[in-house]
């Protein structure tokens, strides 16, 4: 699993950092989470606004910072798993 954080280092963009991180851990999930900050990589996705949250070359999220319970139920998604 591949996740994409799409911002440009603002502090929004690093708490979805984060709570991405939270919520890997939390859920005993390995992923690889790449920062993409360059402006030509952002727009490529074709987002509105930041933080953008992209898994496995998905868009699943932008313009806010979802909980860390709510990624945990995207990252399941995506992985094809239900939430409890």
């Amino acid at each position: 699993m591949q996740i994409k954080i799409l911002g440009s280092g603002c502090a929004n963009c690093k708490t979805l950092f984060r709570r991405t991180e939270d919520a890997l851990k939390e859920l005993n999930i390995h992923a690889e989470l790449i920062k993409v900050e360059d402006i030509l990589g952002i727009m490529s996705y074709g987002i509105m606004s930041t933080p953008g949250l992209v898994i496995d070359e998905k868009v699943v999220s932008q313009g806010r910072v979802p909980s860390v319970d709510t990624l945990k139920g995207v990252i399941l998604e995506a992985r094809g798993v239900e939430k409890a």
